[in-house]
């Protein structure tokens, strides 16, 4: 099993590494002579999660490809803080690796703007060729001066509406109504194209959000109903699917740099295995929250006009592109994989 570290064990382990300064030149040093080495894994999910699995399972093939030389130690349900300071630390050296949405690290590296768009996907398969090219593969390590890397990607799935009680099915439906979104300027500006309310909370306060009427709704994938228990409130789930956004395993550049091109190959390897397993963990994940979320009596409405949020939101592409003209590199690659 994968080693967890508990609060106070991973807030000493982050300062440990703080007060050393992170000296490349040491870890290079270390990892060339093949003594033992332990890298941290931050994130925020939970342990039940099925990306939570998927980085459990990438931490297990690093032990065994290294033949235990090489380990991960995960930190997670976010005990080091939100995505954002994680990613603070990351670029610092202080934790080596974390699971991020991908529109987080925009704040960085702006080609990352593009996967927050709305509607640049047209389905599961066109999403999995566009994160399977090489071209994609590119990006995700052109970051480096940036402070991280990728290694690789998971899918979230597609991300729909859920309210308590009010089917969304055109844009007209979504007037006036608070929802809860991630902390990405992309969600917030998606939402105001709506017409709807856009509440920056954390997951985790997002059903007491609910229960007590500050949220009408959030956005999602199916799991959220059952993995967060927000379809013991939210009520109806509509198929919106407006975006879907990846997430990113990311190394910090500090700590790919101490790194021997040996175990460089390791991490990589282990993180793609990881991935292709779990794209069908992650079907068979929301395949079940639908009966789950059906058992809890959530109503799924699949009548939904996309015609009418693809157009509301059709100006939030060029917007970005002018913002951001980087992101033509990433709407490249969707294109040329459809």
């Amino acid at each position: 099993m994968t080693p967890r570290f508990s609060r106070r064990a991973a807030l000493a382990a982050g300062g440990a590494l703080a007060l050393a300064g992170c000296s490349s030149q040491a870890t290079v040093e270390q990892s060339a002579s093949g003594a033992p080495r332990s890298l941290t894994l931050a994130h925020s999910l939970g342990d039940t999660h099925p990306t939570s699995h998927a980085l459990n399972e990438f931490a297990q093939l690093v032990a065994e490809r290294s033949e235990e030389r090489l380990t991960v130690q995960m930190i997670s349900g976010g005990v080091l803080g939100t995505e954002t300071e994680v990613l603070e630390q990351l670029r610092r050296g202080i934790v080596d690796m974390t699971r991020v949405a991908a529109p987080g690290l925009a704040q960085y590296f702006d080609p990352y703007h593009a996967f927050g768009l709305p509607f640049v996907f047209e389905d599961e398969e066109h999403f999995y060729a566009t994160m399977d090219s090489p071209a994609m593969q590119e990006i995700f390590t052109a970051s480096v001066e940036h402070g991280f890397r990728g290694l690789t990607y998971y899918t979230s799935g597609a991300r729909s509406f859920y309210t308590m009680d009010t089917p969304i099915r055109t844009v007209e439906d979504l007037a006036g109504m608070k929802i809860r979104i991630q902390n990405f300027a992309s969600q917030t500006d998606l939402m105001h194209e709506l017409g709807g309310s856009p509440i920056v909370m954390g997951l985790g306060d997002v059903y007491t959000a609910l229960q007590t009427g500050m949220i009408d709704g959030a956005e999602s994938n199916e799991t959220a109903l059952t993995d967060s228990a927000h379809g013991e409130i939210a009520k109806v789930f509509s198929y919106t699917e407006h975006t879907m956004i990846p997430d990113l395993l990311a190394i910090g550049t500090p700590t790919w740099d101490s790194l021997t091109e040996e175990d460089r190959s390791i991490l990589t390897e282990a993180a793609i295995e990881s991935t292709e397993n779990h794209k069908s963990l992650w079907a068979e994940t929301v395949e079940q929250a639908i009966v789950d979320s059906q058992a809890m009596g959530v109503e799924f409405v699949e009548d939904v006009d996309r015609d009418s949020f693809r157009e509301a939101t059709s100006s939030l592409v060029d917007d970005y592109l002018e913002q951001y003209p980087q992101i033509q590199d990433v709407l490249d690659i969707i294109e040329q994989a459809r």
